[in-house]
């Protein structure tokens, strides 16, 4: 056993940061020829992010971080001053009350040293880089082709997803979906008198609507998703949240910003105006834990005190408490990448946390989709091959497992509109049993119709 004390690990790894480099890496995404869209991540600045000291995954591959900065969650809003004094770090940004924070890497520390120091510190819960975010078709970029409205409305999915006997039990009215993408075009018909105000936390205005052009690999992405939703779950109403920029690069600050207003956007946990569902069709290679405990903070998951995602003990988190006890907790859903892979994992689709649907993306033969990532930390699949949905001034078809996340997402408002106060593991725990087999594979895809009469479908001859 090492027998360093706590005390002199703690100012080793201080000495190391006074004489380390901080090294910085510029990122983007190329956009696709022919008006292609890629796809989803966002940067507060609007620009693309820089690495820093790199991501951790459980696969062999992970995202660039946000260069110079590292997210903490302390036991106590009282541990951050100390920190501040005690290692080359400022402050960027809080999590509202919570001891959340976003810090700034100064001088010629370097990322790496700083968190192994901070690991070390007593007050410190989670430390960690703020990665990257993106959709899976920004990471694999596959082209939309140009659609129509008919091949909208004739499309496989809806028979697949048997959404026509659905909508004879519920259409999804007074159900509020968060899309948290790219935006909106919020011009578009098949969106009109389905979407909420929203915001755009890249720009930081009330505008959420798409920007840029075809020449952006993201352009048009959260439309797409949008346009989805509102196929399946008609009568739902839409909270678009820009939280990924035109180049389709985010960070997981950002993205947690705006996992806090989808729950509760007028910051008043006594009212009701948060999201019964969230869509993430985005996500990063990087496991990123402040977002399991943010994601557990939006589904209401149960504290668990110490542990440092689960514990909330803190004052500052007195409101979650209160807008959980009105039974306000969101299912989460989250595109599980596009690698065709078991190892290669997407977060936080990956993650495991309380309430959240991983989703992977089928085809017409009732198969696994070639591009879907899979295996047991996948919750279900949902069509996701040659999907047509609304893009900024038309239609479009696209394949992404971006694509099943949202049908999977509206599916989830289907049934939470049978149930408002239905808890988000009860919504996911309905949702598997009532799923339908697919061909080749133990995964299982959501069927809409069984989900709302809380049945288990016969499952077709498989060819």
């Amino acid at each position: 056993m090492h027998t360093q004390t706590l005390a002199s690990r703690v100012a080793l790894a201080a000495g190391l940061i006074a004489s380390s480099l901080s090294l910085g890496l510029s990122v983007s995404l190329p956009a696709l020829a022919g008006g292609s869209v890629g796809g989803a991540g966002g940067s507060t600045g609007g620009g693309p992010p820089a690495a820093g000291s790199g991501g951790s995954s459980t696969g062999t591959a992970s995202d660039p971080d946000m260069a110079g900065e590292v997210l903490v969650k302390l036991r106590s809003s009282d541990a951050l001053q100390p920190l501040l004094a005690k290692y080359p770090l400022s402050l960027m940004s809080r999590f509202g009350a919570r001891p959340i924070y976003r810090l700034k890497v100064v001088g010629a520390a370097r990322v790496k040293d700083v968190l192994a120091a901070l690991a070390l510190e007593p007050g410190v819960m989670i430390a960690e880089p703020n990665a990257t975010h993106r959709s899976p078709e920004a990471r694999k970029n596959v082209a939309w082709a140009i659609g129509t409205p008919q091949t909208y409305a004739a499309q496989w999915a809806p028979q697949a997803m048997r959404l026509t006997e659905a909508h004879a039990i519920a259409t999804g009215t007074g159900i509020r979906v968060a899309i948290i993408d790219t935006g909106v075009d919020r011009s578009h018909p098949l969106l009109a008198g389905r979407l909420l105000p929203g915001f755009d936390f890249v720009d930081y205005d009330a505008d959420p609507s798409e920007i840029g052009s075809t020449a952006n690999a993201a352009y048009g992405h959260g439309t797409h998703v949008a346009g989805l939703v509102a196929m399946v779950a008609p009568g739902a109403k839409i909270m678009p949240l820009r939280a990924l920029d035109a180049d389709g690069m985010g960070n997981a600050w950002v993205l947690a910003e705006a996992l806090l207003y989808a729950v509760d956007p007028d910051g008043d946990p006594n009212t009701d105006d948060g999201a019964h569902v969230i869509n993430l069709s985005l996500g990063s290679l990087s496991r990123t834990r402040l977002l399991a405990a943010i994601a557990d903070i939006a589904s209401c998951a149960a504290e668990v005190p110490d542990d440092p995602i689960g514990d909330r003990s803190d004052p500052g988190y007195n409101d979650d408490a209160r807008r959980c006890k009105r039974g306000n907790g969101a299912v989460v859903v989250a595109a599980s990448g596009n690698d065709a892979s078991t190892s290669i994992k997407q977060y936080p689709a990956a993650e495991g946390t309380h309430g959240l649907l991983a989703i992977a993306a089928s085809n017409a033969n009732r198969k696994l989709a070639a591009f879907s990532n899979f295996g047991s930390w996948v919750t279900m699949a949902a069509p996701g091959d040659n999907i047509t949905s609304a893009v900024p001034g038309g239609y479009g078809t696209w394949s992404g497992t971006s694509m099943a996340a949202p049908l999977a997402a509206g599916t989830a408002a289907l049934l939470r509109s049978l149930d408002v106060g239905m808890a988000p593991t009860d919504v996911v725990t309905r949702l598997k049993r009532a799923s339908a087999a697919l061909c080749g594979t133990q995964l299982r895809q959501v069927d809409a119709a069984a989900a709302l009469s809380d049945i288990v479908p016969v499952a077709p001859r498989c060819p």
